[in-house]
C-alpha cells in the first residue's frame, strides 16, 4: 500500500478513528492487524516470512535474557543468523550465485547452483535490521526482553515505518505501545503538515523529476552531456525528496496517533563535508551501522590505519545493503573514500580556507560537497556498471560541446520526457524545496505558521493542498527505498 494512493487515505482514517475510539487495551490488536493488511497489500505470502523473523526473535530475546556465558551468545548468534539468512536468501542468493558463476568460469568450471526466480520481500533489509537492533539491545542488557508476542509484533510491524523506515529501535519505540495515547490536536495537526510536506516533496517533486530521470536512463546514448548533467541532478533531488517525503508521512502518520518516530533527515544537501552528510541522510540507518557495526570495531579509539579501514567496511557494507550489485558496492566505497580522505586532510583543508579566507564563504563547501555526492549517485541509479561509466565518461568528453553550442546559440536541452513548463517548473520546485528548507533552519516555520490567526493559516492550508493537487504527479509511482 503506498502512501501516495487513495487506498492508504482511507485506510489511515479508518485506523486513526477506531484507534481513539476502542478502550486502550484493544489499541495494539488495531494496529498489529491493521500493519498485516497494510503489508499484505503488496504481496500477502511474505507476511509468512515476516512471521517467521518476529517469532524466532521473539524467543531469543526471551533466551538470551534468561541466560548467561556462551548460551547467552548462542542465542544471539541463532537470532542474527536467522535474520541475515533470510536477508541474504531473497535479497542476495543470485547476485552471489552470479559472481560465483563467473569465478569458477576462470576456472573452466561449471557452476551447477540454479538462479531462483524470488522476488524480494519489500522492505526486508528495514525491518530486518529493526529486528536485529532489539536481540542485540537485550544482550547487551539495554533493553528487556518482550513478554507479550502481539507487542513485539507490532514493534517489527508497525505500518507508518515498516517498509521504508526510519528503523528504530526498542528502547524508543517499544514502550510507546504500552502507553495509552489520547487524542490531541496539536499532534494531529503537526502530523497533518508533515505528511502534506512529505506529499509535496514525493509527488510534485520527486515524481516529476522521476519522468525526466527514467527517460533518459532508458536510452543513455541519444542524450548529450548536458542532458546528462541535468538527469544526474535531477536524481540527487529525486533520491532526497522520494526518501525523505515517505519518511516525513511515516513520521507524520505515527504522531497523529501519539507515537513518536526518530528523525531521519535533516537537510543532508546542506552539508558542507562527507562526514556532515552522513550525519543527516537516513539517519536511522547510519546511527544503526555505527552503533553495531563501527563502534564495535574499535570506531576512531584505534589506530589511523585501523580508523579508516572501520570507515571503508561501514560504507562497503552500507552500500551493499543497498542492493545486490557491485554499483552499490562501489556507491558504498566511494563514500568511504570521501569521507577518509575528508577526515585525513581536515586539517590541511581548513588551513587553506583559513588562508585564502574561504570559511567566510561556506557555500563553496556545500557545493562541492553536494556536486561530488551527485556524482557518485550515478552508480547507485545506473542499472549497470557499464551506464553508471558511460554517463560519467561522457559527462566530461562532451562537455566543452555542449558548452559551444550553448555559446553558438544551438539547441543543447534534449526531449527528457518533460514538456517545457514541467521542465522550467523542475528547477523552481528545487529552488522552492531549498528556499523553504534554508529557512526553517533559520526560523521553526511550523511555530511561525501557528502564531498567525485562523483565517491566514487554514488559507495557506488550503493554498498547499490545492498545489499538491494541481501540481501533483499521480502516477503511483513506489518508493525508491521501498526496493531495498
Amino acid at each position: 500500500m503506498l502512501f501516495n494512493s487513495f487506498h492508504y487515505l482511507i485506510f489511515f482514517v479508518a485506523i486513526g478513528f477506531t484507534y481513539f475510539v476502542i478502550p486502550h487495551k484493544y489499541r495494539w490488536f488495531l494496529l498489529l492487524a491493521g500493519s498485516c493488511y497494510f503489508y499484505m497489500a503488496f504481496v500477502p505470502i511474505y507476511l509468512c516470512i515476516l512471521g517467521f523473523t518476529i517469532v524466532v526473535d521473539y524467543f531469543a530475546g526471551i533466551f538470551i535474557e534468561q541466560s548467561a556465558g556462551k548460551k547467552r551468545k548462542a542465542f544471539l548468534l541463532a537470532s542474527l543468523a536467522a535474520n541475515i539468512g533470510v536477508l541474504a536468501f531473497f535479497k542476495y542468493y543470485n547476485f552471489l550465485n552470479e559472481n560465483l558463476t563467473v569465478l569458477l568460469h576462470g576456472f573452466s568450471i561449471t557452476n551447477k547452483i540454479p538462479y531462483l526466480s524470488i522476488l524480494l520481500p519489500i522492505g526486508l533489509s528495514f525491518h530486518t535490521f529493526q529486528a536485529m537492533s532489539y536481540t542485540i539491545e537485550v544482550y547487551r542488557g539495554h533493553q528487556k526482553a518482550e513478554r507479550h508476542f502481539g507487542i513485539y509484533s507490532l514493534y517489527v510491524m508497525f505500518f507508518p515505518q515498516l517498509v521504508a523506515g526510519p528503523i528504530e529501535r526498542p528502547g524508543n519505540l517499544l514502550h510507546q505501545f504500552r502507553e495509552q495515547h489520547n487524542f490531541d490536536y496539536e499532534k494531529v495537526r503537526s502530523g497533518l503538515l508533515l505528511i502534506a510536506w512529505g506529499l509535496f516533496k514525493k509527488v510534485v517533486i520527486a515524481d516529476r523529476l522521476a519522468i525526466a530521470v527514467d527517460t533518459v536512463h532508458g536510452n543513455l546514448s541519444a542524450y548529450n552531456s548536458l542532458s546528462l548533467i541535468i538527469t544526474s541532478l535531477f536524481f540527487a533531488f529525486q533520491a532526497y525528496c522520494d526518501f525523505s517525503g515517505y519518511s516525513d508521512i511515516a513520521i507524520g502518520s505515527a504522531r497523529i496517533l501519539g507515537f513518536k518516530l526518530m528523525k531521519n533527515f535533516d537537510n543532508p544537501y546542506h552539508s558542507s563535508s562527507f562526514y556532515e552528510i552522513w550525519k543527516r541522510w537516513h539517519i536511522s540507518l547510519s546511527s544503526w551501522f555505527r552503533d553495531y557495526v563501527y563502534i564495535p570495531l574499535g570506531g576512531n579509539r584505534v589506530s589511523k590505519i585501523k580508523w579508516y579501514r572501520n570507515i571503508m567496511i561501514v560504507f562497503l557494507i552500507s552500500g551493499l545493503w543497498h542492493g545486490a550489485s557491485w554499483n552499490f558496492v562501489i556507491f558504498g566505497a566511494i563514500q568511504g573514500v570521501y569521507v577518509s580522505f575528508g577526515r585525513l586532510t581536515d586539517s590541511t583543508r581548513s588551513a587553506v580556507k583559513q588562508k585564502l579566507h574561504l570559511q567566510k564563504l561556506p557555500v563553496i563547501s556545500v557545493i562541492v560537497t553536494f556536486l561530488l555526492f551527485t556524482l557518485s549517485l550515478i552508480f547507485f541509479r545506473a542499472a549497470t556498471f557499464e551506464n553508471a561509466i558511460y554517463i560519467i565518461t561522457k559527462i566530461w568528453t562532451g562537455l566543452p560541446a555542449a558548452i559551444l553550442s550553448m555559446i553558438k546559440g544551438t539547441a543543447v536541452f534534449q526531449n527528457m520526457g518533460l514538456s517545457t513548463f514541467d521542465f522550467v517548473l523542475s528547477f523552481v520546485l528545487i529552488a522552492a524545496l531549498e528556499t523553504i528548507q534554508y529557512w526553517h533552519r533559520k526560523i521553526d516555520l511550523t511555530a511561525l505558521l501557528k502564531s498567525y490567526p485562523v483565517i491566514v493559516r487554514w488559507s495557506i492550508y488550503y493554498a498547499c493542498l490545492a498545489c499538491i493537487l494541481v501540481l501533483g504527479v499521480f502516477e503511483n509511482r513506489q518508493f525508491i527505498y521501498f526496493q531495498f
